[in-house]
């Protein structure tokens, strides 16, 4: 017995409930969801068809400069976010018509939002608000706050603001706490000191404190030793017995049967060891971001079906088999594209199977 028939989750893009309860039953069986960032309907397609050959739940979730792409880079952003703000509504109202057809739950989210992008996330909050109101659900299942470069308590103290505004909705709020390195679509942490990728546990417990009261549905994103991007071994040292330390701290704080009262969130997951997966998610990690993974994977079907064919793709006509033979089998961008979209399938199809997904519907 999986998530549909054991917990009843509906197929689609799901809220609430929906995800609490997927998010305790992976926390519960050891697993947990690769998170993987958007650009595009091919993007989409590739992870969704991942996914449902893999019977599981699947993250998809669009960034500031993901979205903005989603959205066509010939509409510009100003300090309004206009182009980010019009992206992401059009990949979520996409992926709410195109998820069901794959038969599994789709967590669908936003990625990174640093401060000066709240503007970003102010506009995707009034859109949710206008479709709860209509529909009785918000637009996107969760949204992503990342103010690990502020100070803590200004960090914890906006989050609250925001998760107090997405609590009437059962909207789902991660947070991030303690530096991500490295560096991903325009936040750059690759010079910062090392003992800031690394969050305490009195943190955690503040913002377990915090957030509680006014809601359940949330995660936060611990540094422990994460970097943005995939670097040469050895150069980035993780730690994710950490994660294990303040889940116990923070249990020891409040009690109750639950022995990993935390939602944890892996960051900077491209590159890691299966070894570096496997501890973290047992200390209860349930959502693993994987993007620079999937980027290097979906150029790769494209760069060797191009490389494979270059003789035929110099000229409309003309090639190896005749002076008169026509090219446009081979250059029409659904056969290339769809070799993107299959070695990107293929590498979410690995993250499952290593974070112990596949299957769990």
């Amino acid at each position: 017995m999986g998530l549909l028939d054991e917990l009843n989750i509906p197929v689609g893009v799901i809220y609430g409930d929906d995800v609490l309860k997927l998010f305790e039953h992976a926390r519960k069986n050891g697993y947990a969801l690769p998170a993987c960032n958007v650009t595009s309907s091919s993007t989409v397609i590739a992870a969704l068809e991942a996914a449902r050959d893999a019977k599981s739940a699947i993250i998809l979730q669009t960034s500031q400069g993901g979205a903005a792409y989603f959205a066509g880079k010939g509409i510009k952003n100003t300090e309004k976010q206009e182009a980010s703000i019009a992206g992401s509504i059009a990949a979520a109202h996409y992926i709410r018509a195109i998820a069901p057809s794959y038969g599994i739950p789709v967590v669908l989210h936003t990625d990174h939002c640093a401060k000066k992008l709240l503007p970003w996330l102010d506009g995707m909050l009034d859109a949710d608000e206008a479709f709860f109101k209509a529909n009785g659900v918000p637009l996107f299942s969760s949204h992503m706050i990342d103010l690990s470069e502020e100070p803590v308590e200004e960090n914890i103290e906006t989050c609250v603001k925001y998760l107090k505004r997405a609590a009437p909705m059962k909207q789902w709020l991660e947070m991030e706490i303690g530096i991500t390195g490295g560096e991903e679509d325009g936040v750059d942490n690759s010079g910062v000191d090392n003992s800031a990728l690394y969050t305490q546990p009195e943190d955690i417990y503040a913002i377990q404190q915090a957030f509680s009261p006014i809601s359940k549905y949330f995660s936060i994103a611990a540094g422990f030793g994460n970097v943005h991007g995939v670097y040469s071994p050895g150069n980035v040292k993780l730690h994710p017995e950490l994660l294990g330390k303040h889940q116990a701290y923070v249990h020891e704080k409040i009690g109750g049967e639950e022995k990993k009262p935390v939602f944890f969130v892996f960051h900077g997951g491209s590159g890691s060891s299966l070894e570096e997966y496997q501890e973290a998610i047992s200390h209860g990690v349930v959502k693993v971001n994987v993007d620079t993974d999937l980027q290097f994977a979906y150029l790769a079907g494209i760069r060797d079906y191009i490389t494979n064919n270059i003789e035929y793709l110099k000229t409309q006509v003309g090639n190896p088999e005749g002076a008169n033979k026509p090219n446009k089998k081979k250059y029409d961008p659904r056969v290339w594209v769809r070799e993107g979209e299959k070695t990107m399938a293929s590498r979410i199809t690995q993250s499952l199977k290593d974070f112990n997904a596949a299957g769990t519907l």
